[in-house]
């Protein structure tokens, strides 16, 4: 389970509430799953800080974002991330998603990192086969590929990688689990089919920046508020019905009774 995380406005918290998010976190999963904390900042020596915090709130891992907005190099990526494992306290999962920080940890950056003893696995974000298939060659029993991409995900768990970061599973995490499971088990029919089902869900949670989309569902569902922290603004009322179908098409709760 990952806490802090951008889905849950890790970047809107201050060091209190990041400690206390944590600290819950870890207590209510009472070590039944792995907890990760996301960690990255823009700055390698903040990014530590936050490391180290995040290790003495007892999670297990950090997921560590790329630098968003000062765009390293590939060689500054490699320092970078090489720092943060030895000096964090924490084994560190590698975060690529390029859409939101305007840089890319390329795979030969990968292969350097992964050989780190404890850099342990990457959660790769972009949605392109061939970048997958570079990563899915890097595997193996220290390393670990995870799809951050809830569209493509069961097309790089058929491929062979070991899971899923998802936005979506916590809309739907019964069905993100079947489709990660049938997936896992190379049953190609029956993931196409699970992901053709939640196809909808992934267009509604991305109709507006996450995690927007997902705290309004989560809030439908009697989880939360939808209010968000600026300059995140809540959903907008125009998406309102047609993000009310989608839950009810899945079943996760009920139409409105007809007027009349």
């Amino acid at each position: 389970m990952v806490a802090a995380g951008s889905t849950g406005e890790a970047a809107a918290l201050d060091d209190a509430e990041f400690t206390g998010l944590l600290e819950c976190a870890v207590a209510r999963v009472a070590r039944r799953v792995p907890v990760l904390a996301g960690t990255g900042l823009s700055a390698t020596r903040k990014t530590i800080t936050q490391t180290l915090r995040a290790r003495d709130a007892g999670v297990d891992a950090a997921l560590v974002a790329a630098p968003a907005y000062v765009r390293p190099t590939q060689e500054g990526m490699y320092r970078h991330f090489s720092a943060i494992a030895e000096h964090g306290g924490l084994p560190v999962v590698l975060y690529n998603v390029p859409s939101r920080t305007a840089c890319d940890i390329e795979p030969a950056t990968v292969a350097r990192l992964a050989r780190h003893g404890n850099i342990v696995g990457i959660k790769e974000a972009m949605p392109d086969p061939k970048r997958m298939g570079a990563l899915l060659a890097l595997r193996s029993h220290d390393f670990v590929v995870l799809s951050g991409d809830d569209p493509t995900a069961a097309r790089a768990l058929l491929a062979g990688a070991d899971g899923l970061i998802s936005v979506a599973a916590n809309v739907a995490p019964r069905a993100l689990a079947t489709l990660c499971e049938v997936a896992a088990a190379g049953d190609t029919a029956r993931a196409d089919a699970a992901a053709l089902r939640l196809a909808p869900l992934f267009d509604l949670l991305a109709i507006e920046p996450n995690p927007i989309p997902v705290k309004w569902c989560l809030a439908e569902l009697g989880l939360g508020e939808a209010h968000m922290r600026l300059p995140l603004l809540e959903l907008s009322a125009r998406h309102y019905g047609a993000g009310l179908g989608v839950l009810v098409g899945l079943g996760l709760v009920e139409a409105a009774p007809a007027v009349g």
